[in-house]
């Protein structure tokens, strides 16, 4: 069951940020925004590759992009096969994505804390990681549910609500009928 979810959070976290790269480039068609190379300075430092501030690293970039979408698709494939799917999920791991780029960023001395960022740049970001993690939360659910519910949502089942006299099904106990 978990290395589905793995490979299937691999697939969705690829969607993800194929859908996130996509729609930066359409808002930086409309906004006149440039690239913003950050990811691509991130990988540098974290990889130790030399950095040439006047080179814009593109390949760099798509491949920071990616790589940290599909990393990080697997824990959206892991949270859809447990049953924690839909949009609550999704937002849920909209957080995760943010806090790991502002991690990274501020951790390589590339970025700067969100809050100290213009408002214009701040709302863009927010948009875009909303975009990725929200398209990586649908294609992570739709996988996860042909396998049926997820052992959460079994466990959510038994007893409508929160329920403290519940406690967990037994093992082995995968399905129950759909909500």
């Amino acid at each position: 069951m978990w290395r589905k979810a793995v490979f299937e959070g691999l697939i969705a976290g690829a969607a993800g940020a194929v859908a996130m790269t996509l729609a930066e480039k359409v808002e930086q068609r409309l906004t006149g925004r440039p690239d913003s190379h950050v990811p691509a300075r991130v990988l540098e430092r974290l990889t130790g590759l030399p950095e040439a501030p006047a080179r814009q690293p593109v390949p760099l970039n798509l491949a920071m992009h990616l790589g940290q979408g599909c990393l990080l698709g697997v824990l959206r494939g892991m949270m859809a096969t447990a049953g924690l799917r839909g949009p609550w999920s999704s937002a849920m791991f909209w957080v995760v994505r943010l806090t790991n780029d502002q991690t990274l960023e501020n951790a390589t001395g590339v970025g700067a804390p969100p809050w100290t960022w213009p408002r214009r740049e701040l709302v863009v970001d927010l948009l875009h990681k909303g975009v990725y993690a929200f398209t990586t939360g649908i294609v992570a659910d739709r996988l996860a549910e042909r396998h049926g519910l997820g052992p959460g949502q079994v466990h959510a089942n038994m007893a409508p609500g929160r329920a403290a006299d519940v406690g967990p099904p037994p093992r082995g106990r995968r399905t129950l009928a759909r909500r």
